[in-house]
């Protein structure tokens, strides 16, 4: 042991962990990039001080079951029952694409069957941690194709974990022979363990939580215990410590202490995460990967390039526009922890080497970098070029392009229709303004129709779009669009089309000068200061 004793060992790793971690950050990349950065530079591939050993792997597996656990934990039948058909169709659609292509390069790169088995379905996924911290810093969560991905990224990760269950349940080598036997073991295993846990769940759990809820330490040690002891009893009847972790936390899925569980829990799991990458970081020789990298860049243009417009072109499919399925699209650029999870899974399993598990590291670290900056800078990646995808849009009358009369005359037109579009119209229409509602998202203009209302399909951004609108007896044009970008493109286009009247935009920014600026409109509406406002108005009027 190069630096003495396990405890130096472990304060050394941490102090780079969080060095490592400060510099992703500033360089806008996820930790995770920084974990597996202290594993190669502590490990053998530089400074040689640390490596594999039974204790860092032992926290390794006790991290990946507490990450089964909380998705068990928070998996919502509801949600996924209300995913609606979009999200269905894109992420099954680009799931069983992107296997079929990624399989089809791994084949011609040289893998046997089952590494490139491993291979298709670890580009399959994307990373939820990376997509959503993203799109919530660039307030874009609540747009029509964030929701999608949001969407999207829910069937991925329940595809996920049932890979890796099914996956990491298959011990022996997966034949032609024995693959039927290997199954039909799996799936009464499964039946068995699930309906022992389905009774405790509804007998027992319960009343136990019940008499221990009064202390949140004790409540959080036996969610602790449960998974553990779930996993370890999994493994002992020949499954995985995954399929009882994840069991675990869907037998307390439905009790009232979920929330508190998967809250207290998710540091804990984070940190010993943290292991896990660390590991992956000191397996990666790259030394031994010399013949990898070439096969690595050639996996992660595919991620980067193939895998969003397989979205895209399954989107313009179902007729959504080319810029939301453009923007939808690029969020996939990555390939998702569960793909490193699902590697170090085979490896454990012989079923593929460190080779293979190098080679998806590498497209791992590739795409997370590169993946950030292609989200972060999207709208402006569009504006280059977007043009060149008009082949993924085609043309479909909907509801809304049916309605459209150009006769009809409005007071207001509001570009989004959302709670606060929506509240914005009430108002208006209440005071009997005539409102017109403009979004390009199919599920909230069929609303306002069920609600008789007028509301368009249509894009803030296309000028020919906003020449077909009546503007000519609009007094007045409002966004409540929570994109700065589009924001400006809408004012730009306004004036390209000549439009008379007033605007107003809304800006969910701080409220400053140096905000308002960039945006030359009658009104600038600043919801969330314009709400705190009000309410602090409200309690000082009670004094």
């Amino acid at each position: 042991m190069v630096l003495g004793t396990l405890f130096n060992e472990f304060a050394v790793v941490l102090l780079f962990s969080v060095f490592f971690s400060m510099i992703a950050i500033r360089l806008y990349q996820p930790i995770i990039l920084g974990f597996i950065a202290v594993g190669v530079v502590l490990g053998p591939s530089v400074f040689d001080w640390i490596h594999p050993t039974g204790e860092l792997d032992l926290l390794a597996k006790i991290g990946i079951t507490l990450l089964l656990f909380v998705i068990g934990l928070k998996l919502d039948f509801n949600e996924i029952r209300t995913l609606g058909y979009t999200a269905l169709a894109t992420g099954i659609g680009q799931i069983v694409l992107t296997a079929f292509i990624g399989y089809a390069l791994a084949v011609m790169m040289g893998l046997s069957f089952i590494p490139a088995i491993y291979v298709a379905i670890a580009l399959t996924f994307s990373s939820t941690i990376i997509i959503v911290k993203l799109l919530s810093d660039k307030n874009e969560l609540d747009s029509l194709y964030g929701r999608i991905a949001i969407g999207y990224l829910i069937v991925q990760d329940i595809a996920a974990v049932i890979a890796i269950i099914v996956l990491s349940s298959m011990r022996n080598q997966i034949t032609g022979m024995s693959i039927g036997i290997e199954i039909m073991a799996f799936i009464l295993k499964s039946i068995g363990i699930l309906t022992l846990v389905a009774l405790m769940s509804r007998y027992l759990l319960p009343k136990f939580l019940e008499s221990i809820a009064k202390s949140r330490e004790l409540l959080v040690l036996f969610g602790i215990a449960w998974a553990i002891i779930l996993a370890g009893a999994a493994e002992s009847i020949g499954l995985s410590r995954e399929v009882g972790g994840f069991l675990a936390g869907m037998s307390l899925a439905s009790t009232q202490y979920r929330n508190i569980l998967a809250s207290r829990l998710d540091t804990l799991r984070n940190f010993l995460l943290l292991f896990f990458f660390l590991e992956l970081g000191v397996k990666l020789d790259f030394h031994a990967l010399d013949a990898e990298i070439f096969q690595a860049v050639l996996l992660s243009l595919f991620v980067l390039i193939g895998k969003p417009i397989v979205i895209m072109v399954i989107m313009g499919m179902m007729g959504y526009r080319k810029r939301t399925s453009f923007l939808t699209g690029i969020t996939s650029a990555q390939i998702s922890e569960f793909s490193l999870i699902l590697a170090s899974v085979g490896l454990t399993l012989n079923q593929i080497n460190e080779n293979v598990v190098g080679l998806i590291t590498l497209v791992g670290i590739i795409t997370f970098s590169l993946s950030t900056y292609m989200i972060l800078y999207d709208h402006l990646i569009y504006e280059w070029c977007g043009r060149f995808f008009n082949f993924i849009e085609r043309k479909i009358p909907t509801k809304a392009d049916a309605d459209h009369n150009h006769h009809h005359q409005y007071d207001v037109i509001i570009f989004g229709i959302g709670r606060y579009g929506e509240t914005i119209a009430n108002i208006l229409r209440s005071e009997k303004m005539s409102v017109l509602g403009v979004d390009f998202d199919p599920e909230k203009i069929q609303y306002w129709h069920e609600n008789h209302l007028s509301a368009h399909f249509g894009d803030a951004e296309d000028v020919e779009y906003l020449r077909t609108l009546p503007l000519h007896t609009a007094r007045w044009v409002i966004s409540t669009i929570p994109q700065r970008d589009t924001n400006k493109i809408l004012l730009a286009a306004l004036k390209e089309a000549d439009y008379q009247g007033k605007m107003a935009i809304s800006l969910f920014t701080p409220k400053s000068a140096e905000n308002e600026k960039d945006f030359p409109s009658d009104l600038i509406f600043h919801p969330y200061h314009d709400a705190a406002e009000k309410a602090a108005r409200l309690i000082l009027a009670d004094k």
